[in-house]
């Protein structure tokens, strides 16, 4: 990042991982070295389900930061992604969310890519009746969109424009892996999908998931019904690097009175008209009844319970993002863990029992700091490490995305 950028503030990025400067939520220019820095960085970028492109033409339309992306299923049945740009004069290739086909035609002047983003064939290039064309030296391997490096991890498919990018499992980590195959451990089965935009910064939404503490001061339906609670056991785990977190709530030992039958609010009065909402089945053989793990920049893994997804972040400017939600279940659920799955997805979401607030919180930090450019944030909770923790009563994943951020953006 160039001096005008570190200058906005102070001058001076303040020292250590409990400060943030306001301005990194609000400036243009951060956001423009972002794109280049971090989306088409040596970072590693969620892209798409593997059973979104389950045969040999599938394709699914993405994002890496702003760069659109097309990932398919190529002729030799490996999985391929390349920038959702023509080479000719920069229209989409791809127009739709998702299809089958057997190569890719831009509308706007009909050049043709193959499953791996190759040109073709370019239409009038020698001419009409031997007038016009492309130069006799053209050559159509010059000349296409950016291809990506892709890996694909326990049913995810991840890209980076980067061949300095680590290897995935090296990027996140192996305590970090290991957590995340504790859930996507067989064949996965979407089972619902929308997009939710959100009015902040994208670097809001992320440090809000890292944080592992407000979940008991800002969800009341968390604590009412006793989903996660800070006396409850469980912790966080963070990569060294700071790229991946993982926060884990065990579930809460119950007395003789103490069934999901008869939940109430502690002294508020509220209730479910239908406590089956609540019933839910160890299905990974631990006691982990809520996980949620995010992987740097984008990435985020749900576990509520039954309820499981992902959600992939998605930059739309400097106070503004889509929120990718992608609901999933196994292919061998049984009828009734699939309709348990479906009920409780009603946790998460834009109008979800819990995240509702997760929403909108982040807007208010946007509009709360609209004139705080020469100010920063406060990040202390637990102390000044980015380390794992066996309490979430700590802000040490927060601080550790800020560690990884620094580390891309150079600061």
């Amino acid at each position: 990042m160039d001096q005008s950028v570190r200058d906005l503030s102070t001058g001076v990025w303040p020292a250590g991982l409990t400060r943030v400067p306001y301005w990194v939520y609000r400036d243009p220019e951060v956001a423009r070295d972002e794109q280049a820095r971090v989306f088409e960085g040596p970072a590693w970028h969620y892209l798409c389900l593997e059973i979104d492109v389950p045969d040999i033409g599938d394709y699914r339309a993405t994002t890496m930061g702003t760069m659109p992306v097309v990932v398919s299923r190529a002729e030799d049945g490996e999985i391929a992604a390349f920038e959702n740009r023509c080479a000719h004069r920069g229209a989409l290739i791809c127009l739709d969310d998702a299809g089958k086909g057997k190569d890719f035609h831009c509308v706007y002047h009909a050049w043709r890519y193959d499953l791996r983003g190759n040109l073709k064939s370019v239409a009038f290039r020698h001419g009409v009746n031997g007038k016009g064309g492309m130069p006799d030296d053209f050559k159509m391997e010059a000349h296409g969109p950016r291809k990506l490096r892709v890996t694909v991890e326990s049913g995810l498919v991840f890209g980076t424009l980067s061949d300095d990018a680590p290897a995935f499992e090296d990027y996140v980590g192996p305590e970090i892996m290991t957590r995340l195959r504790r859930v996507l451990h067989k064949k996965l089965e979407v089972i619902g999908r929308f997009t939710q935009p959100l009015p902040c910064n994208w670097k809001l939404y992320m440090e809000n998931v890292r944080d592992t503490y407000h979940a008991s001061l800002l969800h009341m339906f968390f604590t009412t019904f006793r989903i996660t609670r800070l006396s409850q056991g469980g912790g966080v785990m963070v990569s060294e690097n700071g790229i991946a977190h993982a926060s884990t709530t065990l579930a809460a030992a119950k007395g003789p009175d103490d069934s999901y039958a008869g939940m109430r609010a502690d002294n508020q009065g509220f209730q479910l008209t239908d406590p089956s909402f609540m019933t839910s089945v160890a299905e990974f053989n631990d006691d982990i009844q809520l996980q949620i793990l995010s992987i740097f920049p984008g990435f985020v893994l749900q576990q509520i319970h039954n309820a499981l997804a992902v959600r992939q972040i998605v930059p739309r400017g400097v106070d503004k993002m889509d929120l990718n939600w992608t609901y999933f279940g196994f292919a061998d659920d049984t009828p009734e863990l699939r309709a348990m799955r479906l009920k409780q997805c009603n946790l998460a979401g834009p109008a979800g029992f819990v995240s509702m607030e997760d929403g909108a919180v982040g807007g208010f930090v946007q509009r709360g700091i609209a004139a705080a450019e020469q100010e920063n944030s406060v990040i202390e909770m637990g102390g000044a490490g980015s380390g794992t923790s066996e309490t979430r009563a700590t802000e040490a994943s927060v601080r550790a995305f800020w560690k990884a951020w620094r580390a891309h953006m150079g600061l």
